[in-house]
């Protein structure tokens, strides 16, 4: 049975609030007193609800972060980023996954805000109905400070950081082409969300710089899901024009694209080409080599922390900020020709 402040009240035979004075070491109590209730304390192994000390000073020593899935290593990697930053000040971390559905994330922000959070750090899914502002306005009504995580709100302002998508898929389709390869298939993300929109962009760009003709039949609109990817690879695979290399926009759709390679007895990259966008750790454990264009996922996150830092410390002003983060090029020799 926990011991609560009511038992050490009746021990020391003091009010409440001279054991709240003692608990939060303000106010004045007698030193023969404050010894008394710190002897009992000890005795009773009393330990004080965190939770229930913040919501007397209306205030917690707690955060919010959104993701939309938990699964892909990629946000993984950003928590870590966070939580890195986070215990070095120590501040708590409330986890929220939504599965990248705008209802999930409505309830999310909900319950953060009766949490009584400093901040939110959130990758928002509002892009799936950008018509239904519901989130947008639970988000600026929380009247706290907000942060987007390489997440694009376009109707709303606010702070962020991201990563340059155009860029990271820029090289990556420059890469392919620099080793030879004129005919490359991309396989792209929710063209609801910016950043596929943009990593769509710098292929078309890359193509255009190296002048090489757009295909649309080599454009392959895909939802960051491991099984679309599969069946769209499977489609790629029996194209009688068949490219000779895929960029692959999303770490989680490249599993779905090696499934179909060892079904059809694809070889990597003799027979096809590939590179990825964001890397996925496990592909090296089971030995395949795929290079990829890395968005920094443990910079993006400690990156947002140290701007959420900075609004709640106030040492930076209520105008909105935007990082941008160049994404890192990794080659293991898939993308040979």
């Amino acid at each position: 049975m926990s011991v609560t402040i009511n038992d050490i009240a009746k021990e020391a035979k003091v009010s409440h609030a001279t054991i709240s004075r003692v608990l939060n070491n303000s106010g004045y109590v007698k030193d023969e007193t404050r010894k008394r209730i710190q002897k009992i304390i000890k005795d009773l192994n009393y330990t004080p609800s965190a939770i229930a000390r913040s919501l007397s000073r209306s205030k917690t020593n707690t955060i919010g972060v959104i993701i939309p899935d938990i699964n892909n290593p990629f946000f993984g990697e950003i928590i870590k980023g966070i939580t890195q930053i986070a215990d070095q000040h120590n501040l708590n971390i409330i986890l929220c996954d939504t599965d990248d559905d705008k209802d999930k994330e409505l309830k999310a922000i909900n319950v953060l805000k009766q949490q009584r959070i400093q901040g939110l750090l959130i990758t928002t899914s509002i892009y799936k109905d950008p018509n239904n502002n519901e989130n947008l306005i639970a988000l600026k009504n929380l009247g706290i400070p907000v942060i987007l995580i390489d997440g694009h709100v376009e109707c709303l302002e606010f702070s962020g950081v991201f990563i340059d998508h155009i860029k990271g898929a820029y090289e990556g389709t420059s890469i392919l082409i620099k080793e030879g390869h004129t005919k490359i298939a991309i396989i792209t993300g929710d063209m609801n969300s910016r950043p596929a929109k943009e990593r769509l962009l710098g292929y078309e760009k890359a193509l255009e710089d190296y002048n090489i003709k757009l295909q649309n039949e080599y454009i392959f609109y895909g939802d960051y899901k491991y099984e679309t990817a599969y069946k769209i690879t499977k489609q790629i695979l029996k194209m009688n024009n068949r490219p000779t290399a895929i960029f692959v926009t999303s770490n989680t759709m490249i599993l779905g694209c090696i499934k179909a390679f060892n079904e059809e007895k694809i070889d990597v990259p003799s027979d096809m080409a590939i590179i990825g966008f964001d890397k996925l750790d496990m592909l090296n454990i089971i030995g395949m080599n795929i290079s990829f264009i890395n968005g920094p996922s443990m910079e993006l996150g400690r990156t947002s922390m140290e701007m959420l830092l900075g609004k709640l410390n106030n040492k930076v002003g209520p105008e909105i900020k935007r990082i941008t983060i160049i994404p890192e090029i990794t080659l293991k020799g898939s993308e040979k020709n």
